[in-house]
């Protein structure tokens, strides 16, 4: 199945940082804004920032951006402030930290107590997705393919790590992982507190390497850069021809893996704000919504904690009293204060439905496909390629602040969600599916510069030993 290796790869020289690791890391690239990209690049001069999110000497758009980071990188090698680390080993990342944007004190919540996600960063073996040892779980855009790939090829180097699920139901890579020597530890300005080990020992990495060999890997984030990662790996085989190592690091992508039958690892919704349609009504929306969901009006101005809860509550009585299959269910909230509570009815034939038939049998009834399928396409009109293109949609995390701002005035109508479960989005991909874009939110986010792995295919990548 997943073969996956220790790193010996490229790291910050700890001694060197006057404001430590978590002032040279980074989220991933396409979650940084241009605003967020000039703070991290203002914190230290070695922030990784400046290699994932390029600039030309002169500032100017264009391809010119990939040679400049590729003369970063190389003069921060030579300058000792990313040294390489001989030693294989997997690198074991603990995060801790509370549920993003969900109601706090002010909002009738509690907050929620804080949460550790661990996982660890390696080296897992690339295969077509065709092979189904690397299972996605949603489709990739071109344009941002061809952004890393041109990285790609002028820094000879996977910058940013993927993020994948294994399974491990007993939790038999536990007391391996719990051998980890702790050697970094930092908050970001997120409030996530970050604890970086590595483990080392023959026998733990023996017993990690050979417990994810018995699984499939399911990509939670970093669809682009895995694809683009395959991609590259052909060409540098096809330009190193017989000069390629046979475990030459070309052949691996830098990953974080998480055990995805973890109860800490938790999954929070993206919902959906629907935004500058030629016309809209509330009650047009409601009505219509009548063919296939039962609609029931909650008290005007009710707080995002109380909405939450009454759709996971919805959710949780049909999955009590349907065989294990939940009701799916959402909450649409309108400017003036109105929301609606749309639950599925038991009653619909989704095989005939107009647009919902045309879903494979294995996404019909999760709540983002029904949403999208149901609701933005059959009711509001907004076409499949609108959704891709997000022609009329916003997809906010923070469930307090876009409730506040649909009933300020900004977009028509807001769709608060549940989250998708960790076990639906395996069994889609699994069956081969893809689920609408923005179906599942990770958090934390994996940060990037916790370790660089260089893609020369003439050196080897570690092996364990039986």
């Amino acid at each position: 199945m997943a073969e996956i290796a220790p790193l010996t790869p490229l790291r910050y020289d700890l001694a060197r940082l006057k404001g430590g690791l978590g002032a040279v890391v980074a989220p991933p690239y396409d979650v940084i804004s241009p605003e967020q990209r000039a703070d991290l690049a203002a914190r230290d001069p070695h922030n990784i920032v400046r290699l994932i999110l390029p600039q030309s000497h002169d500032g100017a758009e264009g391809d010119a951006k990939y040679g400049s980071a590729a003369e970063l990188f190389t003069r921060w090698r030579a300058e000792g402030a990313l040294v390489r680390d001989e030693e294989p080993a997997f690198y074991r990342c603990d995060q801790t930290f509370r549920a993003p944007g969900q109601a706090g004190k002010h909002d009738g919540g509690d907050g929620g107590p804080p949460i550790r996600r661990r996982g660890f960063l390696a080296l897992v073996r690339l295969a077509p997705f065709s092979d189904r040892i690397v299972l996605p779980h949603e489709r990739t855009l071109s344009g941002p393919k061809e952004d890393r790939l041109k990285l790609f090829r002028a820094t000879r180097a996977n910058l940013s790590p993927g993020f994948m699920l294994y399974r491990d139901a007993r939790g038999a890579l536990d007391a391996p992982l719990a051998t980890g020597e702790t050697f970094a530890e930092f908050s970001t300005s997120d409030g996530v507190h970050h604890a970086l080990a590595k483990v080392r020992g023959p026998a733990a990495m023996r017993a990690i390497v050979e417990g994810v060999a018995a699984s499939t890997l399911l990509i939670a984030d970093g669809h682009h850069r895995y694809e683009t990662a395959v991609r590259y790996s052909q060409e540098a085989a096809a330009s190193a021809g017989a000069s390629a190592h046979a475990r030459g690091e070309h052949l691996y992508f830098m990953t974080f893996l998480v055990n995805g039958d973890d109860p800490n690892l938790v999954v929070f919704p993206t919902h959906r704000h629907v935004h500058s349609l030629p016309a809209f009504s509330f009650d047009d929306l409601t009505a219509r919504a009548r063919a296939a969901f039962s609609v029931e009006e909650l008290p005007t101005g009710a707080g995002a904690a109380a909405i939450l809860e009454r759709v996971r509550a919805a959710g949780a009585a049909g999955a009590a009293g349907a065989a294990g299959q939940g009701s799916p269910s959402m909450a649409a909230a309108a400017g003036d204060g109105r929301v609606a509570l749309l639950t599925l009815r038991g009653d619909v034939d989704l095989a005939a439905h107009p647009t919902l038939g045309r879903q494979p049998p294995v996404l019909r009834r999760t709540d983002v496909a029904l949403l999208h399928a149901g609701i933005l396409e059959s009711v509001l009109g907004i076409t499949p390629e609108a959704q891709a293109a997000k022609t009329n949609l916003w997809y906010p995390q923070d469930a307090v602040q876009s409730l506040a701002d649909v009933r300020a005035g900004r977009g028509q109508v807001l769709f608060l969600m549940n989250a998708t479960p960790v076990a639906q989005v395996r069994e889609i991909a699994e069956a081969g599916e893809v689920m609408p874009q923005k179906s599942t939110f990770f958090y934390p986010k994996v940060l990037t510069g916790l370790a660089v792995h260089t893609l020369e295919p003439g050196r080897a990548v570690p092996l364990v030993e039986a």
